[in-house]
């Protein structure tokens, strides 16, 4: 196909990790999708291996060498999924940035659509789900409640029923290499960083091959960070509780002080006591542990550490 005139490039990252079960198959339909697309658009690919075990990155080494529009970074262990699309985002260099997995559950075909939405003046298309095939119904139900929990606690407004799979045009990808904290959530740093935005409705398909890298743990540590990141009303509900229970305190010490001075009552015993010691107790440690969060945060920020560390580039 002849791309001696092209227009637009459209930089794809992926980040990778352990997925050569989906590898091949993505190739194929990524490779697919470029020979499809016109011919004053193209079409590359940046791979970014995080710290994978298996062969993923022997098969993206022998597809770059096969075609220089497949790029590849290695990294020099494993980061996080956030923090490798960050590396494949810094290395672009297209005029559009699409990011998607490598697990074939956003289809990549659907990046031609991006881009065509896209060149309707919208500087960020982002992929919503109307439908989520081959997930439990605990993993449906505890992210719709997570997305819009977040938009009740953040100041930034963040789509609902999505991912990080979405394009985003290239002013909108430089702002975003300007971020550099270490704790990314990118699907909030995107809207985060404003301009013009619109959906594209989809189906997500279930994995194509192999075992979800997102399993509970992680999927709570990715919220939690959502929230640290992006509000600071977990700290004002606390002081609202603090200041609750001092009121309601104040009020429970009047009454037991009027019992004791001017009738016949009973003060309840040593059980009342211990429960509420271990209640509060048990409050006050939860309010010392979300401080100390957002304490440890910033003491990640103030380090200044780089984000993630190169080991091999290819084709860049």
């Amino acid at each position: 196909m002849a791309r001696d005139k092209i227009l637009s490039v459209i930089s794809v990252v992926v980040p990778v990790f352990n997925e050569e079960e989906c590898l091949p198959e993505f190739l194929r339909r990524v490779q697919l999708l470029r020979m499809q697309m016109s011919p004053k658009n193209d079409l590359q690919v940046i791979f970014v291996n995080d710290g994978s075990s298996d062969k993923s990155f022997d098969i993206i080494r022998q597809a770059s060498q096969q075609s220089t529009h497949i790029k590849a970074i290695d990294l020099s262990r494993n980061f996080g999924h956030q923090i490798a699309v960050t590396a494949g985002v810094d290395a672009s260099i297209g005029d559009y940035v699409a990011i998607i997995d490598a697990d074939l559950q956003d289809p990549p075909e659907l990046i031609q659509d991006m881009y065509n939405l896209a060149c309707q003046g919208f500087d960020v298309v982002y992929g919503q789900r109307v439908k989520r095939s081959g997930e439990t119904w605990f993993k449906k139900l505890s992210a719709k409640a997570f997305y819009r929990l977040l938009n009740q606690m953040s100041d930034t407004e963040i789509p609902v029923d999505t991912g990080d799979f979405r394009l985003i045009s290239r002013r909108v990808a430089d702002k975003l290499t300007e971020m550099r904290e270490m704790n990314r959530f990118l699907r909030g740093m995107v809207p985060w960083i404003g301009f013009r935005s619109t959906p594209i409705l989809y189906t997500r398909d279930k994995r194509y091959r192999g075992v979800t890298k997102y399993p509970l743990r992680k999927m709570i540590g990715l919220a939690t960070n959502a929230v640290i990141s992006f509000s600071s009303k977990p700290l004002l509900v606390l002081i609202k509780l603090g200041l609750a229970f001092l009121i309601l305190g104040i009020i429970f010490g009047i009454a037991l002080l009027y019992l004791k001075l001017f009738t016949n009552v009973v003060v309840p015993g040593i059980t009342s006591i211990l429960i509420s010691i271990l209640f509060f107790n048990g409050l006050q440690i939860v309010i010392i542990g979300l401080v100390g969060t957002y304490v440890a945060r910033l003491f990640d920020e103030v380090k200044k550490r780089p984000i993630y560390i190169v080991s091999e580039t290819i084709n860049l």
